[in-house]
């Protein structure tokens, strides 16, 4: 089962190579989970989210305007899996009514996720992995 979240919260540490995504679950009982990623994934997702300017493209940026380009659009993200400890993510893709799902590491997905205004779902297993204790 699909549970929608929402990027909750991200945490840039500086001087230190992990940084932090909280997705929180949408409705229903407000679960987090914190996702740890990389300076440049922490750096794509916040430059997007405060809307800081560049003259050219960014990586996430690049791969928005190819989707675009080839007449695709992001419909959604799904953390699809938890395994020792690493999370994997599908990208959802629409072209002309097709469906395509490409695997992805979570932290490209949320950064071109910002970048498309699409919707953030987990699998429920993978939420209950993570959240053990609640």
């Amino acid at each position: 089962m699909l549970v929608e979240v929402e990027l909750f919260q991200l945490v840039i540490a500086e001087g230190n190579p992990t940084h932090c995504i909280v997705l929180k679950e949408v409705g229903g009982s407000e679960r987090t989970f914190p996702i740890y990623i990389g300076y440049p994934e922490a750096m794509a997702i916040d430059r997007k989210l405060k809307n800081f300017p560049f003259s050219r493209p960014l990586t996430h940026d690049l791969l928005q305007q190819t989707i675009e380009k080839l007449g695709a659009r992001l419909e959604k993200v799904v953390l699809n899996d938890l395994r020792d400890g690493t999370y994997y993510a599908l990208l959802v893709l629409n072209r002309d009514g097709q469906t395509v799902e490409v695997d992805s590491r979570p932290s490209d997905a949320v950064a071109l996720a910002v970048r498309f205004g699409c919707k953030l779902f987990a699998q429920e297993d993978v939420i209950q992995s993570a959240t053990p204790n609640e």
